[in-house]
C-alpha cells in the first residue's frame, strides 16, 4: 500500500509557506498509511565546509542539551542546533566524518536521519496528522519536500523502517511498492562500502542510487541503471539537494499523480492529496508514463 507526495517549489515567494501546503497532503495518504509516516525536506542551508546532520533519538526523555554541549566542546569549532521533538539538527563547521565518530562515541543510540548541507529527515510511527504535529511541520520553510506515509507489510512498525531513506549528502528516496532482489543487491552493496541501518527494501535502493552516484553517474544515469539493476515494482520519489524527481517501474502498477503549475510541482499516489493546493483547477495534471524519469530541479549553488 503506502502513500508518496512531494512538492517542488518553482515560486520562491512561497518557501515561508511549504509546511502549511504539504501538510494536507501528507494527511490525505493516511488510508494509504497510518502506521508510520515521515518527511525529507530541503532547506535552511549551511555554508561550505560546514555539514548538516539530523538525529533522531527512541528515548522521548534523551538529554538532548547535554549531548549537543558535549559535541561542541569535542569539535571546538563553528557549531548550532536546535531540537524538534525526539529530533535534532546539528550543524558543525567539520567533516562529516569527524563528527559521525563523535556521535558515535558520545551516543551510540542516536540514529542519523540524513546528511547534507540542506536536507532534514522527520520521521517516526503514527499517524501522518501526529507525525506532523510532533514535528512541527505546518510551520517549516523550503524550497521543496517529499513524505510518506507507511502500511507495513513486510516488516514491524518502527521508526527506523518508517521513511524517507537517506544513505548519501543531500540525497533521500520514498517508496511504494517491493523489491524482490533487495537481499541480493544489499549483500553486493555493502561490498562497495555502503551501509545500512534497516532490513527495509527502500534502504536498498537508496543505498544503490548512492553506489550509482559515487561512481560518478548523473540522478538520470542513476535512476536509468536502476530500472535494469532492480527488480519489483516501484514508484520512487526521490529528493536531492537542488530538486526532485519521480520514476516508477516499466510495468507500472503503482499509482502516481503529476501536477505542474507555474508556481509548483506536486506529486501524489492519489490526486486527493493533491486537490487542496491553490490553482490545482488550472495545472496540467498527468500520470507519469512507465519507466519515464521525471526531474525539476534548480541549478546547483555549489
Amino acid at each position: 500500500m503506502c502513500g508518496i507526495v512531494g512538492l517542488y517549489l518553482k515560486n520562491p515567494a512561497l518557501e515561508s509557506k511549504i509546511g502549511e501546503l504539504f501538510e494536507p497532503m501528507l494527511e490525505a495518504m493516511t488510508g494509504r498509511g497510518p502506521d508510520s509516516a515521515g518527511f525529507a525536506i530541503y532547506g535552511d542551508e549551511v555554508q561550505s565546509g560546514w555539514v548538516k546532520l539530523t538525529l533522531q533519538s527512541s528515548d522521548e526523555n534523551f538529554n538532548w542539551q547535554g549531548f549537543a554541549e558535549k559535541l561542541q566542546a569535542q569539535l571546538d569549532s563553528g557549531f548550532d542546533w536546535f531540537q524538534n521533538a525526539t529530533a535534532a539538527v546539528i550543524k558543525a563547521q567539520a567533516d562529516e566524518a569527524v563528527v559521525r565518530q563523535l556521535i558515535s562515541e558520545i551516543a551510540p543510540e542516536l540514529k542519523i536521519m540524513s546528511v547534507g548541507q540542506s536536507i532534514e529527515i522527520l520521521k517516526g510511527m503514527g499517524l501522518p496528522a501526529e507525525i506532523s504535529e510532533r514535528f512541527g511541520l505546518a510551520k517549516m520553510k523550503g524550497s521543496h519536500i517529499i513524505g510518506h506515509t507507511r502500511m507495513a507489510t513486510e516488516s514491524a512498525v518502527t521508526m527506523e523502517g518508517s521513511h524517507p531513506f537517506s544513505t548519501g549528502a543531500d540525497l533521500c528516496l520514498v517508496h511504494n511498492g517491493s523489491l524482490s532482489n533487495h537481499a541480493r543487491l544489499r549483500q553486493e552493496l555493502k561490498r562497495e562500502g555502503i551501509q545500512f541501518e534497516t532490513e527495509n527494501d527502500t534502504e536498498v535502493a537508496a543505498g544503490y542510487l548512492t553506489w550509482r552516484l559515487q561512481q560518478g553517474d548523473t540522478l538520470a544515469q542513476a535512476l536509468n541503471h536502476a530500472l535494469d539493476d532492480l527488480d519489483g515494482f516501484f514508484t520512487f520519489a526521490i529528493g536531492t539537494r537542488d530538486g526532485f524527481a519521480v520514476i516508477r517501474d516499466p510495468i507500472a502498477c503503482k499509482p502516481a499523480v503529476l501536477a505542474e503549475t507555474d508556481d509548483y510541482v506536486a506529486m501524489a499516489s492519489e490526486y486527493q492529496a493533491l486537490a487542496k493546493l491553490p490553482n490545482i483547477e488550472n495545472a496540467k495534471v498527468w500520470e507519469p508514463e512507465p519507466a519515464t524519469l521525471y526531474v525539476w530541479e534548480r541549478p546547483s549553488a555549489a
